[in-house]
């Protein structure tokens, strides 16, 4: 009984919610009670897996064929389908990206299981739960994952890899029995995401505005305190919806999943959709005229008052603050 997390990379370059789903894990690890290991898959990963061998895991496998040095869902389907037969964990975890949303509902079927995707949260409440959306992020659900191994992919976002624990692995290089006739598919260049001009997740300061704007020919009063802070500017959905922003500046389930130094809310209320696209910033300052918004639950610091007010004052003292 172990929980295995299958880690991407490309060309020796990680993908970045690999080190926040290795963290989910360690952190079930522990609420589970079971030891947690880590597989790589391609050609030429042991540098990859050495790094990855110095967090604190049980092994790390890095499970090398030729046959896998281009990604297809049948060569990675094959490998690690002859891991997990082997190793026969309880929990596989995968990242939530395009690859594995190609592979790894095929990868589940062969055990008879089916992939929970997109999981936001997992608890122990007298055995595994996992949390996860339905209609567009409008609702959650539990889900007790029948029969083992259970297969699930990480939200991006959902958890933070800064709180990923280091410490010294064993590595162990596993070759899984390929062979040609078995890959069907043709590699191919990897799923790229149309190019954002403004790429949010890499922002150490974000100011997010919400409806409490209440109509576009306010939004330069977020504006201005965004310019103050040297941060970026973004929304929650109804507002790109409406087109007072554009939709690459959207936080949330359908927009983009941000972990900055600082999250400043202005006049969002809180809704699901929208915190699981900025629950992962290290610091959150919700502002908003109502106490009891939901956004007031997960903030480090609130500021009950009308933004129109608060907002302005925040600028004024900024500017101050700069001589």
């Amino acid at each position: 009984m172990s929980i295995l997390v299958i880690l991407e990379q490309h060309n020796g370059q990680w993908h970045r919610i690999s080190w926040e789903t290795l963290a989910a894990g360690q952190q079930l690890g522990v609420a589970l009670g079971l030891p947690v290991e880590a597989a790589i898959a391609g050609k030429g990963v042991e540098g990859p897996a050495s790094e990855a061998a110095t967090r604190k895991l049980e092994k790390v496998w890095a499970v090398e064929h030729d046959l896998l040095e281009q990604y297809t869902a049948d060569g990675h389907t094959a490998a690690f389908e002859e891991l997990i037969r082997k190793t026969q964990p309880s929990l596989v975890l995968f990242p939530h990206t395009y690859q594995v949303r190609d592979f790894a509902p095929k990868l589940a079927t062969r055990f008879s299981q089916v992939l929970v995707s997109d999981v936001i949260a997992a608890r122990n409440d007298n055995g595994l739960v996992l949390v996860r959306q339905f209609f567009q992020g409008k609702l959650s659900g539990d889900i007790r994952p029948g029969g083992s191994p259970c297969f699930a992919s990480l939200q991006a976002g959902a958890w933070r890899a800064d709180q990923l624990e280091t410490g010294s692995a064993a590595m162990e290089t596993f070759v899984p029995t390929l062979d040609a006739s078995r890959i069907r598919q043709k590699p191919e260049p990897p799923f790229r995401e149309t190019a954002r001009a403004v790429d949010l997740s890499a922002a150490g300061i974000i100011v997010s505005v919400g409806r409490g704007i209440k109509e576009e020919s306010n939004i330069p009063v977020v504006r201005e305190l965004a310019a103050a802070l040297g941060a970026e500017l973004a929304a929650s959905r109804p507002i790109c919806d409406a087109g007072w922003l554009p939709m690459e500046r959207q936080v949330g389930s359908s927009g983009q999943t941000v972990a900055p130094k600082i999250y400043i809310a202005v006049g969002i209320s809180g809704a699901i959709q929208h915190l699981v696209g900025m629950k992962g910033a290290k610091t959150i300052v919700a502002i908003n005229k109502d106490p009891n918004a939901p956004i007031f639950e997960v903030a480090d610091y609130g500021i009950v008052g009308d933004l129109f007010e608060v907002v302005p004052a925040l600028v004024e003292a900024l500017k101050k603050a700069k001589g």
